[in-house]
């Protein structure tokens, strides 16, 4: 399979895609990044026997412009099975602090983004009937769940919730599968599970979150048996499921 990861040069799609050349049954992975070099991420999914491949690309950019690069990914390194959505900006602030700056970064680095990303892999999979679709959620988005200080980034993750629903519906008969990872509070995103079982941490299971824990969810809805598993929201957050604050 080829798979797509997108905003991996770092953090949580950064797992995902090293866990993915772990994993097995992957003969290409390609990264997009924005700015931060993805050349470790590259070296490391090489080391597992898997072709890798990095492309910068601004999903804040112009629209028109990202299809056409988009388009050319999918051409140059596709046809892609997998597409893993990791962009997805975070602005933290009180709503009367907001400007609509914001707002655009806030829908546009969430929703846009996933949307164009979809729209560019999706035709060939529908070719195929076959297809694995992963975007991510943040902490209670399936449900609305409030945060203070997250009131436009919650807003977003929760349409594209939305968005991934009605998707997983529309496509269910082409065989592309469409699902949502919501990760918790996870701030150390390199730490590994044995280093992050060493900590303690303000939820029932009482240890951190990390990336780790993400990409083994991810790994789960990818995988090819996972065909009866489509339009799931799978919340990664050590059992945090009330409101909190980001200051």
């Amino acid at each position: 399979m080829n798979a797509l990861v997108t905003g991996a040069a770092k953090g949580l799609a950064a797992a995902v895609a090293v866990s993915l050349a772990r994993g097995g049954g992957f003969e290409r992975i390609v990264l997009t990044y924005r700015n931060a070099s993805p050349q470790s991420i590259l070296d490391e999914i090489a080391s597992n026997g898997v072709a890798a491949g990095a492309h910068r690309v601004d999903f804040l950019g112009d629209a028109a412009g990202l299809r056409v690069t988009l388009a050319q990914i999918v051409v140059g390194d596709g046809p892609f099975d997998v597409l893993v959505h990791g962009v997805g900006p975070m602005v933290v602030g009180r709503f009367a602090e907001m400007t609509m700056d914001a707002y655009r970064e806030m829908f546009d680095g969430n929703v846009r983004s996933a949307l164009l990303a979809v729209q560019a892999v999706l035709p060939s999979m529908r070719q195929r009937q076959f297809g694995r679709i992963v975007l991510f959620g943040a902490n209670g988005s399936s449900v609305t769940r409030p945060a203070v200080g997250l009131s436009l980034h919650l807003a977003a993750k929760s349409a594209l919730v939305a968005f991934a629903r009605t998707l997983a519906l529309e496509e269910a008969p082409h065989g592309v599968t469409v699902n949502v990872v919501e990760p918790g509070d996870i701030r150390e995103k390199s730490l590994s599970q044995v280093e992050a079982r060493a900590r303690t941490a303000k939820n029932p299971v009482g240890r951190p979150g990390t990336g780790e824990d993400v990409a083994a969810a991810v790994r789960f809805l990818v995988d090819p048996d996972r065909d009866f598993v489509t339009g799931a929201v799978l919340s990664v957050t050590g059992g945090l499921l009330g409101a909190y604050e980001r200051t």
